[in-house]
């Protein structure tokens, strides 16, 4: 299997790489913090996928930002909503948009997005973190609008939106939930998206494979 990472520095992405690589699997890795790929910046994510060749078995987007979520509206700023928009939201979908070239069209494949749980409107019983949950929710309309254009040229493709769980990185460095390793979480979406049917796509699943309500 062929595997392009997008964000593949970081505690997931990272982590996927390596369990990929140990399976022996052919890894391409982009980051912003190594490789400059920046995924709010268009012209950067069209200029690095037009110089990759061949077709990938696998992309997965697993890069993302938090900022420092707010507690009511009287904490939202303009410049932090849009920042979440841009890296949450647009990023992925340019990257979904460039990268339709690399994926096969007579084989089946998976393209894998990191969102969030909360970017669940229907499980939204907290409020709180109002651009985090906002991008993730506009990022699960991308990925679901996506796959259904995708479908009518990629028929073997599967597309997911994926909620990770609360994962040990710097990510959430301040938070007391439980939290499982990146290795244990790349092992779990793996599994997750290996199991997943082109019958299936465009779905929004956790780490053990149920689906999330939008």
């Amino acid at each position: 299997m062929r595997a392009l990472i997008i964000g593949d520095t970081g505690g997931i992405g990272g982590a996927l790489r390596d369990r990929l690589e140990q399976g022996e699997h052919e890894v391409i890795g982009l980051s912003r913090a190594r490789d400059g790929f920046d995924i709010s910046q268009e012209a950067k994510i069209e200029a690095v996928m037009s110089g990759l060749d061949g077709t990938f078995d696998l992309v997965f987007i697993a890069s993302g930002i938090l900022g420092t979520p707010e507690k009511s509206l009287s904490a939202l700023k303009a410049e932090d909503i849009m920042r979440q928009f841009a890296v949450n939201a647009m990023g992925p979908a340019l990257v979904i948009k460039h990268v339709r070239r690399l994926l096969p069209r007579d084989r089946r494949a998976t393209l894998a997005v990191l969102s969030a749980r909360v970017g669940s409107i229907g499980d939204n019983h907290l409020g709180g973190w109002y651009s985090y949950r906002a991008s993730k929710a506009a990022l699960n309309q991308l990925v679901h609008t996506s796959a259904i254009e995708l479908r009518r040229k990629f028929p073997q493709l599967v597309v997911a939106a994926l909620h990770p769980g609360t994962v040990a990185t710097a990510f959430t460095s301040n938070y007391t939930a439980d939290k499982v390793s990146p290795e244990e979480a790349a092992e779990r979406l793996l599994t997750v998206v290996q199991g997943l049917t082109p019958e299936q796509s465009g779905g929004f699943w956790d780490y053990s494979g149920r689906p999330v309500e939008w």
